[in-house]
């Protein structure tokens, strides 16, 4: 099989859920960061941590899609994003995740969209199957969106 019938993908557990992230969006994943709180933000928006001079807010997709209430917890991992919008005061998000994420190696054709479900959570583009999996594919560019309007709304 050719290197490009192939995607490269890294597994987030997010409550009893596995999110999808594309490789090339992970920046760095961290574990026992402290975190920053934000006053005045969403449940959803837990804190911001201080990453190579950058300030970055951090989210609960589990709280944001409502599949669980985590927060931030003692052996909370975190996962640093390039964020996609190209926004200059914005160039990075975290999500917060309660394990190590591992890499995924997709068939290109073995990616396919399940529509087994009508509403899908809040944040989440799709659910797909990832051989015998399922797993969720975030919408980063709909969280950018609501990351910057709840940062917003705190000052």
């Amino acid at each position: 099989m050719a290197a490009n019938d192939e995607l490269r993908g890294v597994l987030v557990q997010v409550a009893d859920e596995r999110v999808l992230l594309p490789n090339a969006t992970v920046a760095e994943v961290l574990a026992r960061v402290p975190v920053d709180p934000i006053p005045n933000a969403p449940l959803w928006l837990v804190g911001a941590i201080d990453w190579h001079g950058w300030y970055v807010p951090l989210v609960s997709l589990a709280r944001l899609s409502g599949l669980a209430n985590e927060g931030v917890a003692g052996n909370s991992k975190i996962v640093v994003l390039k964020a996609l919008g190209g926004r200059k005061d914005l160039p990075y998000i975290a999500l917060l995740t309660p394990s190590f994420p591992r890499l995924a190696t997709v068939p290109r054709d073995g990616l396919l969209a399940d529509a087994s479900e009508d509403a899908l959570p809040s944040g989440v583009l799709m659910r797909v199957l990832v051989g015998s999996e399922t797993a969720l594919l975030p919408d980063l560019d709909k969280i950018e969106t609501m990351v910057e309007e709840a940062l917003a709304q705190t000052v």
